[in-house]
């Protein structure tokens, strides 16, 4: 690139030779576009590149190497490394196609996609993938880093329904991945994160769902019911997993306006089966406690999702995560003690339940190693003020600490914001080695760093 032009002038020579179009700061669609999920990030990139297809995303690659800008990622949702400052963005939210094969059970979904967008339309057909616990997530980063949701133990992470990814690689070849072809990039790809190209698309293996019971179970938040409700998650049968958080209640309609502001125990379960199996499987947890409220029913999985309020603040977030192989009374204790103790706009110590299918895939078929994890501990406070982040990411960290047992393990979606380096707690020593060196194959001169970065070798 000719250097004697201001970088404004080179981007808008850019600009010329996409199919998408260019937002910069003059743009009067920039404040929208440049914004992030979480209000801890206020990014301002030199330009942000809405792609319409893998040629767009190829000749912006090109371009930033020419010009030595940073570069960030940003797929269809949420994102914490979706921006930068000075840099350019590729957004894919254009990208957002999807062709179902209802026969075949497969469906190739491009990851402009959330997981809302993407569980509604194939869910018209009786089939379903797993995902994460929110709607608005983009399938691209959600499926990089893993994917840990409602099917975990029926169906596994998102990742074991990869079948292929379409990529833009860092020199600008556009390839298809899966298990003949580009083998390794297709390894790092399922649980690598974003460090090893752009993934166009997804296509996943889909999954018969007739019949599906699940929703929400409040249950006093006390030790016995909080420890007694994840060894009954553990007992259960595949079919059910559950997401639970110890939590201040919300002023929710079916809850009793006296416990409104008390810590509350909100269980989010999911049954994928038959509503007789679903009542039996379901009775263990229903008599730990009289519950506050039950709205556990047969519906839709896409009604699992909590609903979005457009035009809401966007809160900032404080998170900090481990996998575990412990959870008793103790510490069942810790989480509802720190959650009161916090002066948070919504503190939440939450429990994911893993085990089933997700532990039967052996450790090193994919870079999601903690195959053997058996829960999911996560200290989240979401707050109406980033400049409170930091005090209440300390209240996370010493929450996590408290909850240690063993080695250090993270799911590296749940890195959010953490100073120290946890890259190690995401990838043991013999899947960093390995996916450092296909990250000298495919990105070496580190492109894609713009994430929980693994270096080339």
């Amino acid at each position: 690139m000719d250097k004697r032009f201001p970088i404004e002038d080179q981007i808008a020579m850019l600009a010329t030779s996409l199919r998408g179009y260019v937002i910069t700061p003059s743009h009067a669609a920039y404040d929208e576009m440049r914004a992030l999920a979480a209000a801890n990030y206020d990014c301002r990139p030199a330009a942000i590149i809405r792609v319409a297809n893998a040629a767009d995303i190829a000749a912006v690659l090109n371009f930033a190497q020419a010009t030595s800008l940073d570069l960030a990622v940003r797929s269809g949702g949420h994102s914490s490394h979706g921006g930068n400052n000075g840099g350019l963005v590729i957004d894919l939210r254009d990208l957002n196609g999807i062709e179902i094969d209802p026969v075949a059970r497969t469906a190739w979904c491009g990851t402009g996609l959330n997981a809302g967008d993407v569980t509604r339309a194939v869910e018209q057909h009786g089939l379903i993938v797993g995902f994460g616990d929110t709607a608005s997530v983009g399938i691209g980063g959600l499926t990089t880093g893993g994917g840990i949701g409602y099917l975990v133990r029926k169906h596994g992470l998102t990742i074991d329904s990869v079948l292929a990814a379409e990529v833009v690689t860092a020199s600008g070849d556009i390839v298809i991945a899966d298990a003949e072809h580009h083998a390794d990039l297709f390894w790092a790809l399922r649980g690598g994160g974003g460090n090893f190209g752009v993934v166009t698309r997804w296509k996943y293996r889909l999954h018969p769902l007739a019949e599906m019971t699940g929703g929400p179970l409040i249950l006093p938040a006390t030790p016995e019911v909080v420890a007694g409700f994840v060894a009954a998650a553990e007992e259960a049968p595949e079919e059910l997993s559950a997401i639970a958080t110890v939590m201040r209640a919300p002023p929710l309609p079916f809850l009793p306006s006296h416990l409104h502001g008390r810590v509350v125990f909100m269980c989010m379960m999911a049954f994928a089966g038959a509503a007789e199996a679903a009542r039996a499987a379901l009775a263990p947890f229903r008599a730990l406690s009289t519950p506050y409220a039950d709205l556990v029913a047969p519906a839709r999985y896409s009604s699992l999702y909590a609903p979005e309020q457009p035009g809401a603040p966007t809160p900032a977030f404080a998170v900090r995560s481990r996998l575990t192989d412990q959870f008793g009374v103790e510490e069942a204790r810790l989480l509802i003690d720190r959650v009161g103790q916090s002066d948070a706009m919504l503190p939440l110590g939450e429990i994911r339940v893993l085990g089933g299918a997700m532990a039967r895939v052996p450790a090193d078929a994919t870079a999601f190693a903690h195959r053997s994890a058996r829960f999911q501990v996560s200290f989240i406070a979401v707050l109406d003020d980033p400049a409170e982040v930091p005090r209440h990411a300390n209240w996370a960290q010493a929450g996590i600490e408290a909850i240690r047992r063993g080695e250090d393990r993270v799911y590296v979606n749940f890195i959010v914001g953490d100073k120290t380096d946890r890259r190690g707690a995401a990838w043991p020593p013999a899947t960093w080695d390995r996916l450092r060196t296909i990250k000298a194959k495919y990105d070496p001169e580190n492109l894609f760093r713009a994430n929980q970065n693994i270096p080339p070798r």
